[in-house]
């Protein structure tokens, strides 16, 4: 498809500009010559060729509001379109960071409430809502343990993380000057809790630890986990990127953990993906409350206002107070479907994770063959082994029944991962519908392999070389232009 430029013809408009009837003024009397340019590479369309244009681009794009995205790890749920709607109010996304405290006690009531929600639905004392996505929750997270163990005077160098974990969780780690150490996996797809036992001494800060984790398991010994770490004084953080399994069922804080991040855009109804924007409040424990960043929303009497006496803050961690309107959609999310409305979301979110599990066991291998949470980890060993078939293969080929592909080769310890996660937003006939193209795909890399191998057929792009895409990425007419 061409580009926008591409399509440029010299002369072209789309409209036309009636002839001025007052006097000319010259531009660099109004604007300043030092603003100008001589020449400005815009293209030249008509009306009718740039509509056509964009539809058809539009057309070309996958979200949620257009098809089933079971990318794991991600929750790429449906967001109910009222939360979007109330974001959108004026009073939100005309809100200036510098009004005075007496303008907005409105929206310093939705952050001071927010805040508490988010406490009573993870057990944690209180939450900062600062970090922009989920990744900048954990090393604000990180940087609040080493805040921690400084005050205490006490030098720790390790901090651990399981061998499942996201790969953001050692960077977090790295960034704030700790040293990675890895926990492995037992059989059953939690953590081996004897090599916790070996690792867990008193120069380890803590365990950074994804419940449910990334192969979509509940830590089935979190209670032990929790006892092995804090009986060397160590502090327990939770990655809660897998909230959506447990929002109403349970609660990290009374599960052990002292700390957890939360990812708004994927749990609290804001879509996930395409560079955010995202936001990763942060939650604590009571004896972590004073290092959380600053300005803390504060209630006097009836009034709500900014404090910076927290002396020992970490400090500020982000511009202003972070990304305000995906805080509007998860307080509307929030207040809308309510606690019991929020229980029946995990609840659901389970249920389609196993459903699809048993539907597609007879077909690929289960990389652990357990009662999952929110998504199903298959390995596609068994296609691989008998066909030649790679789990990339069998992505690739779901594009042309229509379907976003799921997460593959993650976690790492799988090998030939396929990581489904459907969310609760989706009914019995799409799951269905999923389904039965997974199936076809298995029965097609037995009957006629090459066919998978050559996927996909159907998409305006065929298949990328993935690591000229990476290295020397094609996102910028201009710069194509100069070379």
């Amino acid at each position: 498809m061409e580009l926008i430029f591409e399509k440029s013809r010299p002369g072209r408009a789309a409209g036309t500009v009636p002839a001025s009837d007052v006097p000319e003024t010259a531009l660099e009397r109004l604007i300043g010559p030092e603003l100008l340019r001589d020449t400005l590479n815009l293209p030249e369309l008509a009306e009718v060729d740039i509509v056509r244009h964009y539809t058809r681009l539009s057309r070309r794009n996958f979200g949620v509001d257009v098809g089933f995205y079971p990318l794991g790890s991600c929750t790429m749920k449906y967001n109910p379109k009222i939360n979007e709607r109330v974001a959108g109010l004026d009073g939100f996304t005309a809100l200036h960071p510098y009004a005075p405290e007496a303008f907005v006690q409105g929206n310093l009531q939705l952050l001071y409430e927010l805040a508490g929600y988010l406490s009573e639905i993870c057990g944690m004392a209180d939450f900062t809502l600062q970090p922009a996505a989920g990744a900048h929750g954990e090393l604000t997270g990180v940087m609040i343990i080493k805040k921690h163990f400084e005050r205490k005077g006490q030098r720790r160098s390790t901090i651990l993380i399981p061998d499942t974990a996201h790969g953001t969780n050692p960077a977090s780690v790295a960034l704030c000057g700790f040293q990675v150490a890895t926990v492995r996996s037992d059989a059953e797809g939690g953590v081996d809790v004897g090599h916790l036992r070996e690792l867990m001494t008193k120069d380890v800060a803590g365990l950074m630890l994804t419940n449910p984790n990334t192969l979509g398991l509940f830590e089935r010994n979190i209670e032990e986990v929790a006892h092995i770490v804090h009986r060397k004084g160590g502090l327990l953080y939770c990655d809660g990127a897998n909230a959506n399994a447990l929002v109403g069922v349970t609660r990290p804080g009374d599960l052990g953990f002292d700390i957890i991040q939360l990812n708004l855009h994927k749990t609290f109804s804001t879509p996930h993906g395409c560079g955010g924007p995202g936001s990763g409040p942060v939650g604590v424990k009571r004896h972590l409350v004073p290092f959380l960043p600053v300005p803390r929303v504060v209630k006097r009497g009836r009034r709500y206002r900014w404090s910076e006496d927290f002396p020992h803050s970490i400090g500020r961690v982000r511009s202003f107070y972070g990304n305000f309107n995906v805080m509007v959609k998860a307080y509307a999310y929030i207040r809308s479907i309510g606690a019991a409305g929020m229980r029946r979301v995990s609840e659901n979110a389970v249920l389609n994770a196993n459903y699809i599990k048993e539907r597609l066991r007879g077909h690929y291998q289960l990389a652990y063959d357990r009662t999952c949470m929110h998504e199903c980890v298959f390995t596609g060993e068994k296609q691989l082994r008998e066909s030649g078939v790679h789990t990339t293969d069998i992505a690739k080929r779901l594009l042309d029944y229509g379907y976003h592909p799921p997460t593959i080769y993650f976690p790492l310890i799988v090998r030939e991962a396929i990581m489904i996660e459907p969310t609760e937003t989706e009914s019995k006939e799409t799951l269905d519908e999923f389904c039965e193209a997974m199936i076809s795909i298995a029965r097609e890399a037995r009957e006629n392999p090459d066919l998978v191998r050559s996927a996909p057929l159907t998409t305006p792009v065929r298949r990328l070389d993935d690591v000229l895409a990476a290295r020397k990425p094609d996102v910028c007419w201009t710069v194509c232009q100069g070379e």
